[in-house]
């Protein structure tokens, strides 16, 4: 098996983040093969090196596929600077090993949000070149009309950046508000909501539904399930 620096051994055994694990290690909290090490980048071959943090060995965990129907107003990471909640608020099982967000939905976003400790099944999720289709549900306020989703359907440049949608479709409207289907193939930060602000559009919601052929379907808000065998197959 091919060698990796320590800290990315813990991250890939799903003991906790890369991050995560270089500060244990530069504390002086970690040893490899019965010697203490400082170094992060420090060689290491999983399943034949014996590692232990603060004296308990570390081996593989069981890969472990979640989905959480992320609510508005948290934040998708471990930890916030500005002590804001974050999704592991949501999160309640003790059981659970280190689990990571895979890829990211913003604060005010809502919606399906992969977590898994499986590094090599998230970044078929997250690597661009896969092009997997996102699809999201958006609220907008005010009335579109065809016109505006011609127009939205060419995308937009914005900061140098060419921002394209996959598609656009409205699913329904009423006096004041219209709600669009959107899918993207790539996730550039706040994608849809600056293709949208180009145009002036208000959001009002932006929920994540589907990723690829995986569906958020009628999980309750903040709630998490385990997918099953064969929806972690939809995404290999």
């Amino acid at each position: 098996m091919a060698r990796t620096g320590i800290a990315r051994a813990l991250s890939k055994m799903g003991f906790c983040s890369r991050s995560e694990a270089a500060a244990l290690i530069k504390s002086g909290q970690v040893t490899l093969n019965g010697k203490l090490t400082r170094d992060p980048e420090k060689p290491v071959e999983i399943g034949r090196d014996l590692v232990r943090v603060d004296g308990v060995p570390v081996s593989a965990t069981k890969p472990v596929y979640v989905m959480l129907n992320k609510p508005r107003g948290l934040v998708t990471s471990a930890s916030d600077e500005q002590g804001r909640d974050t999704v592991y608020a949501c999160f309640k099982d003790p059981s659970l090993p280190h689990i990571s967000p895979v890829g990211r939905l913003d604060k005010a976003s809502e919606g399906l949000l992969l977590f898994s400790n499986d590094n090599s099944w998230a970044s078929r999720i997250t690597d661009p070149e896969t092009h997997l289709p996102k699809t999201y549900h958006v609220q907008v306020s005010g009335q579109v009309d065809d016109l505006m989703l011609q127009r939205l359907s060419r995308g937009v440049m914005h900061e140098g950046e060419k921002l394209s949608l996959v598609s656009v479709i409205k699913l329904r409207a009423g006096e004041k508000n219209t709600w669009l289907e959107i899918i993207l193939d790539e996730g550039r930060n706040r994608h849809i909501r600056r293709v949208l602000e180009a145009y002036r559009i208000e959001i009002l919601r932006l929920v994540r539904v589907a990723i690829g052929n995986l569906k958020l379907g009628k999980l309750d808000k903040s709630s998490w399930r385990h997918l099953s065998n064969a929806e972690v197959a939809l995404i290999k």
